[in-house]
């Protein structure tokens, strides 16, 4: 699992992150990007604007055997992708 930031990093635009919630959300239905893997930078899902897609997400994630709290976060530390830091230099 990853966080918007870092994937907006290694894209090229760090300080990007909202423009990576975007891109996630234009994807067309049954697209296979595996857009429920990316989490905000608190380890929570970010609200979505379609109901339930937020629900749909955390299903997926758990079916994946990613773990909540009871406050509905994720542990980065436990779950977050840890990418070498070559590859977060890139957007740089």
């Amino acid at each position: 699992m990853a966080t918007y930031g870092q994937v907006a990093r290694l894209a090229g635009i760090a300080g990007h992150a909202r423009q990576v919630g975007y891109a996630l959300h234009s994807l067309p239905d049954g697209d296979n990007v595996p857009w429920h893997r990316v989490v905000n930078a608190r380890g929570h899902i970010s609200p979505r604007s379609q109901p339930g897609d937020d629900r749909l997400q955390r299903h997926l994630l758990e079916a994946e055997g990613i773990a909540f709290d009871t406050s509905g976060k994720v542990s980065l530390d436990r779950f977050g992708w840890q990418p070498p830091a070559t590859e977060l230099a890139v957007g740089r």
